[in-house]
This record gives structure tokens, C-alpha cells and sequence, in this order.
């Protein structure tokens, strides 16, 4: 069974970087041909794609947060990463990494549990 776990620190400060892990584990991230996403939920609001990166290492991001949001990896450990530079308190959500297919936005069938993250002074 698939398995993915967030982690990261739950508190930024604004304009300071947020940096986000997704542990996966009962498959390998650069098994053919599976995306690997991160999603966020703000309050109040729905679920808003950010972007992924493939079995291959390429990387699709939406095209409102491409410039600030890069998704990198380490095959090595078998994780993911998000790193989203000059943080604002809108980037406050729960912050979700999933597994996908090639469609874009894709739709996932793995899920980590979502891990909060606050962005306040």
C-alpha cells in the first residue's frame, strides 16, 4: 500500500520560505508513470492544485504559483519536496501531497493526511 506523510514546521513567519516534505513509502517516486502533487486548502475554501513532479523528474506547475512554489526531490530517500519563498498570511492552508496521473490538473488516488501550516507574524 501506498503511503505519504507531510512534514514541515506548521508556523511561518511572512516573508520568510516554507519548505514541505512528503515521505512516501510502499512505492518508489520514480516508478513509471505516476505524478507526484501538492495540494492546499485554505480556509473556507476548496482544494487548489499546485503542481507536481513526474516519475521522471519533470516538473508542471499551475501557472498562478509556478514562480514561487518549485517542487525538487530526493530519490535517495524517496520523498518530495515544496519550497514557496515570501510567504503572505493568503498562503495559510492545509497543505496536502498526493499521488496523480498525467492528466493536468491530475486526479489522485493517494493522499497524505494534510499537515497546517500558518503563516502569521
Amino acid at each position: 500500500q501506498v503511503q505519504l506523510q507531510e512534514s514541515g514546521p506548521g508556523l511561518v513567519k511572512p516573508s520568510q520560505t516554507l519548505s514541505l516534505t512528503c515521505t512516501v513509502s510502499g512505492g518508489s517516486i520514480t516508478t513509471n508513470y505516476y505524478y507526484w502533487s501538492w495540494i492546499r486548502q485554505p480556509p473556507g475554501k476548496g482544494l487548489e492544485w499546485i503542481g507536481y513532479i513526474a516519475y521522471s523528474g519533470s516538473t508542471y506547475y499551475s501557472p498562478s504559483l509556478k514562480s514561487r512554489t518549485p517542487i525538487s526531490r530526493d530519490t535517495s530517500k524517496n520523498q518530495f519536496t515544496l519550497q514557496l519563498s515570501s510567504v503572505t498570511p493568503e498562503n495559510t492552508a492545509v497543505y496536502y501531497c498526493g499521488r496523480g496521473g498525467s492528466w493536468v490538473p491530475p486526479p489522485h488516488d493517494y493522499w497524505g493526511q494534510g499537515t497546517q501550516v500558518t503563516v502569521s507574524s
